[in-house]
């Protein structure tokens, strides 16, 4: 890409940002919620005996990826299907995919990618409901390197921030390196986490540049009083088909252990509809009547921006919850020239989701 190029996305991309920064930042102050320390809410997890009794890890809920799980719960959806379900912050897609592989949770609201991943390493894990058809990823420069790295070229030797090894920025970054012609280690990859500690490893300059979502984006901008310069941006339908070449690239999604959906199809059924439910009530109603729905501290004590922020997210989620055979096979080839452990390997991807509880 050429500095021309990242500027003009950066123009293009961020102008609607500025006007949420301010609701951004709110939300960064509030803080995600506690996490359930791996382990916790064992019985829950077990689901034997009281199947209602559901238990979620969210790969970061205040993430807006992962809102449609929260509304559900908020909405009331879970409990009109008969389902208790209680929602945990493990704050990252990885912690959230080791409880659930721990026991600790039922069920994950986390990135597709993780199936594949988990079948490379012969773990049955199904995704049956999908919230993204974008990533919402965005590859942005540090401000102290602003003039310096104006191409992914130009990361070669540089620190590139993610929020953890084996993440889904992870394996952006590596995939990015690849089709620029780079090896994936030509850049090294630093765990920043997501919100606070992601915003103040790129405004510190602890890393050269980092893959980030919203409302970190936000909330970076916000702090360095200008836009940053962006390298890579999903958020569009026109860099999702750029960087991708589909329309579509599921991502956060309901996934499940293989075996927990078989023995709780009624449970997961049920589940599915509920989001299904959200993500028609989020298309059909405004950033400000989804806003109103969610929880207070969510909005940083301005709904009005915050719901901007909703509604400009509204564009990168699935109106159906259904995938689609061309999302997952660009979700496949990601996995393919991004992470070795998946590489040349014979994946059943008819095996990693299903829309069958949709139905």
């Amino acid at each position: 890409m050429t500095q021309i190029k990242a500027r003009q996305r950066g123009r293009g991309i961020i102008r609607p940002l500025t006007l949420v920064a301010s609701v951004a930042l709110a939300l960064s102050a509030c803080g995600a919620p506690a996490a359930a320390p791996p382990g916790q809410s064992g019985s829950a997890a077990a689901g034997g005996a009281d199947s209602s009794k559901v238990t979620i890890g969210i790969g970061g809920q205040t993430l807006l990826t992962y809102l449609p799980t929260t509304l559900a719960q908020e909405l009331g959806y879970f409990k009109e299907e008969g389902l208790n379900v209680e929602l945990q912050d493990l704050q990252g897609g990885s912690k959230a995919l080791t409880a659930m592989i721990g026991g600790s949770t039922n069920v994950t609201s986390g990135y597709y990618e993780h199936t594949i991943q988990m079948q490379a390493k012969n773990q049955k894990i199904k995704a049956f409901v999908d919230m993204g058809r974008s990533s919402g990823l965005v590859l942005l420069v540090a401000p102290k390197n602003e003039g310096k790295i104006k191409t992914v070229a130009d990361l070669k030797g540089k620190n590139v921030g993610v929020t953890a090894p084996g993440s889904s920025t992870d394996m952006f970054i590596k995939y990015l390196l690849a089709q620029n012609g780079m090896q994936k280690t030509d850049a090294a990859v630093s765990a920043i986490g997501a919100g606070s500690s992601a915003v103040a490893a790129m405004e510190q300059g602890q890393v050269d540049a980092a893959v980030m979502l919203e409302p970190d984006v936000s909330v970076l901008t916000k702090r360095v009083g200008h836009h940053p310069v962006i390298l890579e941006d999903v958020r569009s339908a026109d860099g999702l088909k750029e960087v991708f070449d589909t329309d579509a690239w599921p991502s956060s999604s309901l996934y499940a252990k293989t075996e927990w959906l078989d023995g709780n199809k009624e449970t997961a059924g049920k589940l599915a509809k509920a989001i299904k439910k959200t993500l028609e009530f989020i298309a059909g109603h405004s950033g400000e009547e989804i806003a109103a729905k969610m929880p207070e501290k969510f909005a940083g004590g301005d709904k009005t921006l915050y719901a901007t922020v909703i509604e400009d997210l509204k564009k990168t989620l699935s109106k159906d919850g259904a995938f689609t055979e061309n999302g997952v096979q660009a979700v496949l080839k990601t996995q393919q020239v991004a992470n070795p452990e998946v590489g040349n390997k014979d994946i059943k991807l008819a095996d990693t989701y299903t829309n069958d509880f949709l139905k």
